[in-house]
């Protein structure tokens, strides 16, 4: 059995000497792990870093089998972004969560997005939003996505301020007067009848917005916590806000 697809290295391991086993979210496959003979070699360590994009080959006698790759660079965002604290906490970030999808799960249209936040990791005004919709988008995948289109006790879309820690949906502000100090805040680039720029503060509330349901309804059950490269990467999105740059150096 042989199928060849793009993906994006999300996390790599030695295996004996000089192989790897690498784990690449694909755009058709999902998620897919095979060894890489030789992954280990001064050839393939630059090939193998997490967030790489990649072209892999995969073939296995049976599908069941672990299976060998061949893979070869497309575009190395990890080099990228090597030299820019917040942005390499944000590839790592990304790779982290994506391990908790489920083998050999097609998510296309997840994949879709996660390039399309790759493709603007160079651009410290915008990624930190995008991150904030790609961490909605993997709790949709999931099968926890929110519900931001209109109040959970009133039907309306009007605004549209608060989310309900209960059941992800969104709160209208005279609805969720009474219970504000209880109730997440809801940005408002997250809220399509409020169109407009990210606001200063909006990316930490969505973040926090995410971090909850995430918590709540991935690591938690695995009596687990959110990784610290997500509230390392927080961190660093703030420091940025704040005019701090974001080179290592």
């Amino acid at each position: 059995m042989e199928w060849i697809d793009e993906g994006i290295v999300i996390s790599v391991r030695p295996h004996g000497e000089t192989s790897a086993i690498a784990d690449v979210f694909t755009r058709g496959h999902g998620r897919a792990c095979g060894l890489v003979r030789g992954g280990r070699s001064r050839q393939l360590r630059p090939v193998l870093q997490i967030g790489n994009h990649v072209e892999a080959r995969w073939n296995a006698r049976l599908s069941e089998h672990l299976g060998n790759f061949r893979i070869e660079l497309q575009r190395g965002y990890a080099a990228s972004a090597m030299n820019y604290a917040a942005r390499l906490a944000a590839l790592s970030s990304i790779c982290t969560l994506l391990r908790h999808l489920p083998e050999r799960d097609a998510h296309a249209n997840l994949y879709e997005i996660t390039m399309f936040v790759l493709s603007f990791l160079d651009d410290d005004k915008v990624w930190p939003g995008l991150m904030v919709r790609w961490e909605l988008a993997l709790l949709e995948e999931l099968g926890f996505g929110l519900d931001l289109s209109e109040c959970a006790a009133t039907g309306s879309n009007d605004q549209l301020i608060y989310v309900s820690p209960k059941t992800g949906r969104a709160v209208s502000a005279s609805a969720g007067e009474p219970y504000k100090s209880v109730l997440l805040p809801l940005p408002g680039f997250l809220n399509k009848g409020r169109p407009g720029d990210v606001q200063p503060g909006d990316v930490e509330s969505g973040f926090q917005l995410t971090g909850f349901f995430l918590e709540k309804h991935l690591f938690m059950p695995k009596g687990e916590q959110l990784p610290d490269v997500r509230t390392r990467m927080i961190d660093l999105v703030r420091r940025l806000s704040d005019g701090v740059q974001g080179s290592q150096d």
